[in-house]
Formats: C-alpha cells, structure tokens, sequence
C-alpha cells in the first residue's frame, strides 16, 4: 500500500503544479487563522510546510495567528483595519461580523466562482450548504466542510463498570442512570466535563429531549425560538440536577475552553458532550500517554425520549465556518486566490494543509498507514505544533477527505458509522438560510442574554422564573422582531 500511496502522491503534485503558472516571484496571501496552539511558537521562518505550498502553487502564505478563544473579538477589531487579510476564516458564518461586512462589501461574491465547476472543480461542494451560508442569495466564502452531524455524548467505560453501570446507553433514563453514577465516583471529579463554552452541552441535552436546533416550527407553520418549548427547559433542569448533586465543577462557566481534555486527561471528569471524534481522540491520548492498553471510552450512539423517539443535535450544519476573499485582493488577482482554494482542496493541498510533510509533521507505517508519532514511539507532537500548528483551520474539504488515512481503530470506526447512524435524527435549524435585520444587528447582544441565563439558572445562580424573565427581556429587547422578520423570510420562502 505504501508504494501505492506514494505514486498517488507524487501523481497529485505532478498535475497540481502544472495547474498553477510559473511565476519568477511568489504570490503573497495574507491570511488570518484561529490558533489553537497559542502557547507554542509557530515556526514562520524556514517552515518546510509552507516552503512545500509555495513550491507546489507559486504562493507565499503570510499568516496571522489568532488565539481560538478570542477569535471573536479579534475578528471584529480586525475588521475595522484599513487593510484587511486576503483571506479570512469566518468562524460564524451567519454571525453579524459576516453579515454586516459582506452587505458593507468587504469580501468578493465568490457566486459564479463555486459554480464554475469547469475551472474549480475542487470548490463544487454542496449545493445545499452553499445555500446555508448565502446572504441575500449570494456566496461571499467557501465553506470548511465538517463531519454531519458530529456532535454526541462520550464517557469513561472503565469508570461507568466500576460505578455499577455496565450496559448501552440506549434512552434519556440510561443517560440519566450513567450521569448519576459517574456523579458519586469521589467527592473532587466530576461526571460531566464542562467549561465556559457552554452552547455545545446545553444544545445536546436539550435538543436530545425534544427541543429545537436554535428555531422551530410550530403545529401552524410559524417559527419560534428553541427555548419556547418545554423540552428546552427540560434539559436546562437535567444539567442543573447534576450539578446540584455534584456531577458538575460548580465553576464550570470560569473554566477556559482550551482546558476541557485535560480535565479528562487529569482523571477529573468522566462524559462530555461535544464532538464525538474527541471520544477517540482521548482514547489515543490515554494509550500514547498513559499506557492504556484496552478501550476506556465510548461513544454513544442514538439515545431515545420516552415516546421512542430520537433527536440529535449537529455540531453543525454540515460545516463550519467559510474562508472568505476580501476586498484586499484586486479584482484580477481573484482568479488566481481562487486557483490557489480549488488546490487546497485537492489531494495535495489537503495533505500539506492538514497534515504537512512525511517524516516531519506526519509518519506513515510499513503498510502506509498515516501515524502522528514516528513508530519509533518518540513524541513528536510539539515539533507538529510548531511547524503544522492550527494551519488546518485553513482546511475546506470539499470533495471529502483525500488524505493518506490513518490505520482504523475500533473507536475511529464507531464515530464514522455514528455519523451515518445519527445523520436522519439530526434536527436542523429551519432559519439558517435567512436573514433578519434585527438578528443581524443585535443578535450578538441578545443571544448572550439567553446563554448567560442558561449558564447561571443551571449554575443554580438564578431560579426558574428568573431564568424566564431573562426570556422575556430577550423577547423585548429585539427577540419578537427577530421572530417576525424570520416568520416572514419562512413564509415568503414556502410561496
């Protein structure tokens, strides 16, 4: 299998570098990135990577490091810059900060790009998420494709036996029963791992009990915000549960993101509910590190509500984010920007992209498998993060995954077919691809209403009918014309 990957791979890079024109001096790109290695050094000098890009496509990325976790705020000030990046990751792709600016004309409309299949065929994508992201009927990014729906609930199998629960994880009781269980392990862990991302866990559990993904349609035809329905509270009230009985760190809202896998790697919580390749993520890290031998981790598959039913909440909408061209890049370079997005995209551009160089950044085994480490067993990780770092967030993956695979664990495999499994249970959000002016304008603000309610009624910081004041302040201060500008986007849709 080696050689075989080894001719495709030199195959790929013969066509895609005949694909780009030979140029005397490199094309430079300026290109914003989420970073989510913050506190290592990324090599920018000599960094063979991106020496491999510019070989391979004649560009020259110049790349501004942002830390994930404030990736938000930075966008925003970024925006205000005279000059902006060439290219930008959007993380919200129907966020205001994208809305806004593309309306304002910061970015290219890349509509008749993306169709032209012809001269792009690596930008093709979905049709039906190209809708998702559209504004006002145009295309201003290409999406970063992500796995549907991705999102579920995983836990330490090896804990859960010790506690007495034994057995799949089939119904909201079963969740209920492991939860509690994992909750009396010792009086300093935990049994759910959260942090101050809250929105992930909260949209499982609620969406898992019956509540809408954002907005819903009623038994009419009308739409209506997630948290009008019971099931929405329903999941709150589980969450504040277990931490009312310990199964929850009672300063989760002040624990930063980029710690969730250590307080699994450190023993101090048992379940999560997040991406569920995170499952087997941690399952390799406990073998690398901590010479774990079987499997400690599962990821669980469709859990039903009482009347049998399933729904599951996508991490997505089948992507995440989109890679914009801003107004930076003059009119007759845009071609070639999206000459250099189309080879991203391929074969080549995906290994470079998200996995870099053979026996740099990545190692493949005597049957050609991919490995993160060499088989040498020596930890390379933090020369990856110095060279590779967050360099595939500029990742889209159009055309599915072309990269050399990884060998397949039992685990690895679980969470594919589990994409395939929970794909029809998916609920989708019915307002992705419209607009509301209000929405737009002070979305940001009034949805920080409803999260921080959420957080602190399940915090046990507020009660019940204060929680539902703090919907009704949304409602008043914008959330009943959002409904009404989304309702008559729904309508006119359906006409």
């Amino acid at each position: 299998m080696k050689k075989l990957v080894s001719l495709f791979l030199a195959l790929v890079m013969m066509l895609s570098v005949m694909s780009f024109a030979a140029a005397e001096e490199p094309f430079v790109l300026t290109v914003m990135l989420p970073d989510f290695y913050p506190t290592v050094d990324f090599q920018a000098e000599d960094n063979p990577v991106l020496k491999a890009i510019e070989e391979k496509t004649g560009v020259r990325l110049d790349i501004k490091w942002t830390a994930n976790s404030t990736y938000g705020d930075a966008l925003n000030t970024t925006m205000t810059d005279e000059v902006l990046p060439n290219l930008i990751v959007m993380t919200d792709g129907r966020g205001t900060t994208m809305i806004n600016n593309a309306r304002a004309g910061a970015f290219h409309d890349l509509t008749d790009y993306v169709k032209d299949t012809a001269t792009y065929p690596n930008l093709a994508g979905s049709e039906g998420v190209y809708n998702n992201i559209s504004i006002d009927g145009r295309i201003y990014g290409v999406y970063r494709t992500r796995a549907y729906p991705r999102a579920g609930i995983y836990y330490r199998t090896d804990i859960a036996k010790e506690m007495g629960f034994d057995k799949e994880v089939k119904t909201l009781d079963d969740l209920t029963e492991l939860a509690e269980a994992l909750a009396k392990y010792s009086n300093d862990t935990y049994a759910l791992n959260m942090c101050s991302y809250t929105e992930g866990t909260i949209n499982v559990i609620t969406v898992a009990f019956g509540a809408p993904n954002t907005w819903g349609i009623d038994e009419n035809g009308k739409i209506y915000p997630a948290h009008q329905h019971p099931a929405y509270l329903e999941g709150l009230s589980w969450l504040r549960h277990l931490r009312e009985i310990g199964g929850i760190d009672p300063n989760f809202a002040t624990i930063d993101s980029t710690q969730w896998d250590n307080i699994e790697r450190t023993g101090k919580a048992f379940m999560r509910f997040d991406c569920m390749d995170n499952g087997y993520r941690q399952q390799e890290w406990f073998e690398k590190n901590a010479g774990v031998t079987e499997q400690i981790f599962q990821i669980c598959g469709p859990i039903a509500k009482a009347d049998g039913t399933v729904s599951v909440w996508p991490q997505n909408a089948g992507f995440s984010g989109e890679i914009v061209v801003t107004k930076s890049v003059k009119e007759e370079d845009l071609p070639k920007v999206m000459k250099f997005l189309d080879w991203v995209n391929g074969a080549e551009g995906q290994m470079l992209v998200n996995w870099g160089l053979a026996d740099v950044t990545y190692w493949l085994d005597e049957d050609g498998y991919r490995l993160t480490n060499p088989t040498s067993g020596e930890d390379m990780s933090l020369q990856v993060q110095t060279i590779q770092h967050s360099l595939n967030q500029l990742g889209m993956n159009l055309p599915g995954d072309l990269c050399v695979p990884l060998r397949q664990s039992d685990l690895r495999l679980r969470y594919a077919q589990l994409n395939q499994e929970l794909a029809p249970y998916a609920v989708s959000d019915p307002c992705y691809p419209f607009v509301s002016e209000t929405n737009v304008a002070f979305g940001t603000q009034l949805k920080q209403i409803l999260t921080d309610a959420a957080t602190q009624y399940i915090a046990g910081i507020i009660n019940e009918d204060e929680l539902k004041a703090a919907w009704q302040q949304w409602y008043d201060e914008g959330g009943a014309l959002i409904i009404e500008e989304y309702n008559a986007a729904y309508a006119a849709a359906q006409k």
